[in-house]
C-alpha cells in the first residue's frame, strides 16, 4: 500500500495545493499577482479601496453569446433572457443591451419577477415586449402594476390565475409547471467529509413547493381559463440550480415529464407558442470543475422540447453574471482563538450573500501569490456583528497578513442585487471593464 497512509504518524501533512478552477481569460496571474480583466487586483484596491467588486463585463456578454450559439446549433426557434433579480447594475445592463437591439436574434431579453423589476428594466432600455414576468404570491396590486404592460406573464399559482382573470380577462398567459422533478448539484467540497455535502436548493421536487401548478391541477387550471377567456400560450418551468454535465440526466428526465404536461395543454386547444425553461445552468465553483456542455444542454432541450413546436427559451442569472465579478476585501484579522485561525475580512454577508442564502461555495485567494500552497486551515469571518457570518471554516488556506488584500470568487451574481446594510454596512462599490488590457 503506498500514499499518504504509510507516512509516520509524526511525518507532517503536505501543504495543500490552491485551487486553479478559476484560471481563465480575465481572471488570471502574472508575476504572482492577480489580475482582473487585465488589471492588477491589488492596484484596484490600493485605488478604489475595499471592499470593491471588479467586473470583467467581457466574460458576462461572452457567456451570453454561447448560450445563444448553443441554442442556435440546434436549429430550433429560441429566446435567450437574463434574470434581472441575479444582476441589475446598470453598467451590466448597458453591456447587455448593447449585444442588439430589440427585435434582433442578437438582442438579450429580461426575465422579471416583480412591479420593481419591470419598472427598471424599462427604465434601462428595455420594451415590454421582451419582458418575461414570473413570481409567485401576487396581491391585486402587484398585479395592476404588471398586466398594463404588454409582456409575457407566467401565472404561478391557481390562485394567481383567478387572480389574472379577474383583472384582465381575455389576456393572453403563461402556466409556470412543477413536474416535481428537477436538476440541482449535490457535492462535497475538496478535502471535506461526505457530513459535509451541499444540496443546492430546486424550485420542481417530489417535495411540496410553492412554485408552479402540477400535473394534477392541469385540469382546473384549464377550467380558470375558461371561464375568463384566457389564452394560454406560454409554458414555464425552474428545474434546475447549479446543474453541471452530471445533472443532465435528471434535466431530461424533469423535461420528458413537462414535454407530457404541454401536450395536455396543446390536447386541450392551447396555442403554446414558447417553452421557457427557466435558468440554473451551473458554472465551475472549485477544483476540478469544467464549464457546461453547453451543446449538450441544448441537446436535451431539442429532443425533449423541439417536437413540441414551441420557441424554447432561457434565462440563466447565476451562470451570465456570477464568474464576471470579484470581491476585493482586507485582511483585518489574522487571530488565534482556542486553536483555530480566524481571518477576518473587512466585508460581510450583507455583501456576499451567496453562502448564507443559498448554500454556495465561495473560493477566496490573496491578491498577491494567490497560487501559493495552503498548509494551513482556518476560518474566514466577515465584519457583520452576527456569530454566522462567516464565509469558511476549516478552510485550507495560505499564510496571511493583517492589510493583506484578498479576492472572494464569483461574487458576480445576487451578491449585489441581494445586499442590504445590516449593521448599517454598506454594500461595496464597484468597477466595471469593458475591455481586458492586454488582450
Amino acid at each position: 500500500m503506498s500514499g499518504l497512509d504509510d507516512r509516520p504518524a509524526s511525518a507532517p501533512a503536505a501543504p495543500a495545493a490552491a485551487p486553479t478552477w478559476w484560471l481563465r481569460p480575465g481572471l488570471d496571474v502574472r508575476d504572482g499577482r492577480l489580475r482582473i480583466a487585465g488589471r492588477d487586483a491589488q492596484r484596484l484596491a490600493e485605488e478604489h479601496g475595499t471592499p470593491l467588486f471588479a467586473f470583467d463585463l467581457t466574460d458576462i456578454t461572452d457567456r451570453v453569446r454561447r448560450v445563444q450559439a448553443a441554442l442556435a446549433a440546434t436549429g430550433l426557434p429560441h429566446r435567450v433572457r437574463f434574470a434581472l433579480k441575479a444582476q441589475r447594475e446598470p453598467e451590466v445592463l448597458a453591456a447587455l443591451r448593447g449585444l442588439g437591439a430589440p427585435g434582433t436574434a442578437a438582442a438579450v431579453g429580461v426575465d422579471v419577477c416583480s412591479p420593481g423589476e419591470v419598472a427598471w428594466a424599462l427604465e434601462h432600455g428595455w420594451r415590454a415586449e421582451e419582458l418575461s414576468f414570473t413570481a409567485t404570491n401576487l396581491v391585486d396590486r402587484d398585479l395592476q402594476a404588471i398586466l398594463r404592460h404588454p409582456l409575457k406573464l407566467n401565472v404561478d399559482l391557481l390562485s394567481q390565475l383567478r387572480r389574472v382573470g379577474r383583472l384582465s380577462p381575455g389576456r393572453r398567459v403563461g402556466l409556470r409547471l412543477n413536474p416535481r422533478a428537477g436538476a440541482a448539484r449535490r457535492f462535497v467540497p475538496a478535502g471535506r467529509s461526505p457530513d459535509d455535502e451541499l444540496q443546492f436548493g430546486i424550485y420542481a421536487s417530489d417535495r411540496p413547493t410553492k412554485f408552479g401548478i402540477y400535473a394534477e391541477q392541469l385540469d382546473e387550471a384549464l377550467t380558470i381559463a375558461h371561464e375568463h377567456d384566457l389564452v394560454i400560450d406560454t409554458v414555464g418551468v425552474h428545474v434546475c440550480h447549479q446543474m453541471h454535465d452530471a445533472e443532465l440526466p435528471q434535466l431530461d428526465r424533469a423535461l420528458a415529464v413537462v414535454a407530457g404536461m404541454v401536450e395536455r395543454l396543446q390536447d386541450a386547444g392551447c396555442p403554446i407558442a414558447e417553452i421557457n425553461t427557466g435558468g440554473g445552468l451551473g458554472e465551475p465553483m472549485m477544483e476540478g470543475e469544467t464549464d457546461l456542455d453547453l451543446d449538450a444542454w441544448a441537446a436535451v432541450l431539442a429532443r425533449r422540447l423541439g417536437p413540441l413546436g414551441a420557441t424554447i427559451a432561457t434565462e440563466p442569472g447565476e451562470f451570465f453574471f456570477a464568474a464576471g465579478g470579484v470581491l476585493l476585501a482586507e485582511v483585518a484579522t489574522v487571530e488565534d482563538r482556542l486553536g483555530t485561525t480566524f481571518v477576518g475580512l473587512n466585508v460581510g454577508w450583507n455583501t456576499a450573500a451567496l453562502r448564507f442564502v443559498w448554500g454556495e461555495w465561495v473560493d477566496v485567494v490573496p491578491a498577491v501569490d494567490p497560487l501559493a500552497p495552503r498548509p494551513r486551515r482556518v476560518t474566514i469571518a466577515g465584519h457583520i456583528n452576527e456569530a454566522p457570518d462567516l464565509f469558511a471554516e476549516d478552510y485550507g488556506f495560505p499564510a496571511v497578513s493583517e492589510g493583506d488584500i484578498v479576492a472572494l470568487l464569483n461574487v458576480g451574481s445576487y451578491c449585489q442585487a441581494a445586499g442590504g446594510t445590516h449593521c448599517l454596512r454598506p454594500v461595496a462599490p464597484a468597477v466595471y471593464f469593458a475591455e481586458r488590457l492586454g488582450a
